[in-house]
């Protein structure tokens, strides 16, 4: 820290009680002045030598037959008058960063000017000032800050204006030239931890990183942080990333971190104002120096501090720009009153439709760009990921309505869910919270989900799954048998490539294969249309099965009863041998297991030359 000292004669000021100051001295005092609550023992003469000001205040005493003083609002108060007192009486002072610009204010308030007398101390100031404290990095922000609680001399006298030129220049400076002390307790970025771990021991101790600026200016009142990034940011010499970090610490530094203090009357002010000047000290870069999930704690605090719409809007539209980044728990945003749910689903809603606004705005400037490309976007794929993790959050909550549920569903593009695990568990989940839902609000839940790009886990769950309407059961058996006949064909065509000159009898399960998959369908869509007459099935299987000895049931009741009427279907063209019985069993877990007897011949039109066929 710089420091200057003034006079040379020793201190003669004696305190007197708290409240009394006087010089010893072999003359008697002949003035009172009081400042504050401070009485002043002085003698006129020092003071009228280097102070216009008290030349007038003594003339008009005199007038007055007065021999007291009282001075009002003396900025810097007793301190910074005592300063300036003890020069005029040629006493040894210190002038440091924290008492210079009090000193600075009174001085200019007493009037102590060249007129007065040659090297006055307002000329001593400035000169120690503009040579020493605006050329130190933390004298400049240490003199910043006091100056905040001697507005408006300090505004009038300029200090706050060059403190804060002196520091914007200094953050401009090329790291490499920085030979001057500073703050840095963060951790390296991995950049520059990639380029820390290259370097010699010591290059790393010369090495300056480019936010080394960042901490120390947090500790600035927030209109006074405000106007010293707006003066770095108009240098126009500094990265949008390292204007997003300085932010951030700002952020972390001053934000509380519980929602109730974040709430509380008392901060909430205070709170409201610092997430406004964050937001509008963001970078014009479209949010690329700032990480999203940064982002969404600001949006957040600004929903529960209450900050006006456009300042949200401008979060939101910087946040659906970087989405693809963001976590479902940065996501999870307070709702406030009126609304009843947790958490604020409108307000993702929003985020996803810019989202996918400027996803589509991307694809038409690219008109070349095929779905295949798209589908291996990256970002895109976060994207569907992200939401349906989220909404596997947000179906626990009871007041969440199933039209907001659905809304949210669709806002992300198909292409965003190449598979619909994460989809049907968020379904699930909702099934399971909301009991109460009736039968076409299942359906039409459930109707946002592909059961054909659900995998061979999610299908075996959702055949098990009771809360699932019986149509979705069907599809999902269905399709699971389809995929299986699939594999088995394709395992058939390799072998047949092997044995051309001889008919196998997999050529013979090509040939069938079709007329399967379609009496599958027709026989499903009669299961779908006759679900009572199922169940009665059912039970007349479930009295014969009990007859037989060997009668083997291991899946759950409803997905058994889809499944035999199904089997039966696959029979009944009799070309079915013990792959193809293998193959159709994949619908069900590796240890389930059914067994169809020909029972049920004259009913289905099995023929008698299958009699059992198992199913493993």
């Amino acid at each position: 820290m710089k420091f200057m000292k003034l006079g040379w004669k020793p201190d003669a000021f004696q305190v007197d009680g708290k409240c009394i100051r006087h010089v010893t001295s072999d003359l008697a005092t002949d003035i009172i002045i009081k400042v504050g609550d401070l009485k002043f023992y002085l003698h006129k003469f020092p003071l009228l030598s280097k102070s216009n000001h008290m030349q007038k205040l003594v003339q008009k005493a005199s007038e007055d037959n007065c021999d007291e003083i009282i001075m009002v609002d003396f900025p810097g108060g007793p301190n910074a008058f005592e300063i300036c007192a003890k020069f005029c009486y040629g006493m040894a002072v210190t002038l440091n960063a924290y008492n210079v610009v009090a000193a600075r204010c009174a001085a200019e308030y007493l009037e102590m000017t060249e007129d007065v007398d040659r090297g006055n101390l307002i000329f001593k100031i400035e000169v120690f000032l503009n040579s020493s404290i605006f050329h130190s990095w933390k004298d400049s922000i240490i003199v910043l800050r006091t100056a905040k609680s001697l507005l408006p001399w300090s505004e009038n006298l300029k200090i706050v204006g060059r403190c804060i030129d002196s520091i914007a220049s200094k953050t401009s400076v090329d790291p490499a030239n920085i030979t001057w002390s500073y703050t840095y307790n963060r951790k390296l970025s991995v950049q520059d931890k990639i380029v820390g771990d290259s370097m010699k021991l010591q290059e790393k101790i010369e090495s300056v990183p480019k936010d080394w600026w960042v901490e120390d200016i947090c500790e600035l009142e927030i209109d006074l942080y405000k106007r010293v990034m707006t003066a770095v940011k108009s240098k126009g010499r500094m990265d949008g990333a390292v204007i997003g970090e300085a932010l951030k610490t700002y952020a972390v530094r001053w934000l509380p971190d519980s929602v109730d203090a974040l709430v509380s009357g008392v901060h909430s002010w205070r709170n409201k104002l610092l997430v406004e000047t964050i937001a509008c000290l963001l970078p014009s870069d479209n949010g690329v120096g700032c990480s999203c999930s940064f982002l969404l704690k600001l949006l957040k605090v600004a929903v529960l501090a209450g900050i006006d719409d456009s300042s949200k809007e401008d979060l939101v539209r910087r946040i659906s720009l970087k989405l693809h980044e963001a976590s479902v728990k940065d996501l999870l945003i307070p709702a406030r009153s009126p609304q009843t749910t947790l958490y604020d689903v409108g307000m993702v809603q929003s985020i996803v439709n810019q989202y996918m606004t400027h996803e589509q705005r991307s694809q038409d400037v690219e008109p070349g760009k095929s779905a295949g490309f798209v589908l291996g976007h990256g970002s895109l794929l976060s994207v569907g990921k992200l939401i349906d993790g989220y909404l596997g959050e947000i179906a626990h909550d009871q007041n969440l309505s199933l039209t907001s549920f659905i809304d949210l569903s669709c806002s992300v593009s198909e292409l965003a869910r190449p598979v619909h695990d994460g989809l049907y568990k968020a379904i699930d989940i909702y099934l399971k919270e909301h009991p109460s839902l009736t039968k076409a609000e299942r359906k039409k839940i459930c109707g946002l989900m592909d059961v054909k790009k659900l995998t061979m886990e999610a299908s075996m769950h959702a055949a098990q799954n009771d809360r699932l309407p019986l149509r979705v059961v069907v599809q999902v058996l269905f399709f699971e048998q389809v995929k299986a006949a699939t594999r088995a064909q394709s395992r058939n065509s390799d072998a047949r490539a092997t044995c051309v000159s001889k008919m196998s009898p997999d050529e013979e399960w090509d040939k069938t294969m079709g007329e399967d998959c379609r009496s599958l369908k027709k026989k499903m869509s009669e299961v779908e249309t006759n679900e009572d007459g199922g169940q009665k099935n059912s039970k007349m299987g479930k009295k014969k099965s009990r007859n037989s000895k060997s009668g083997v049931q291991l899946l759950p009741s409803r997905s058994r009863r889809i499944f035999d009427k199904l089997w039966v279907v696959g029979m009944g063209k009799g070309h079915v041998d013990n792959r193809s019985s293998e193959t159709s069993g994949s619908s069900q877990s590796p240890s389930s297991a059914v067994v169809v007897r020909d029972n049920t011949t004259k009913s289905s039109g099995v023929p008698s030359r299958h009699r059992r066929h198992s199913v493993s």
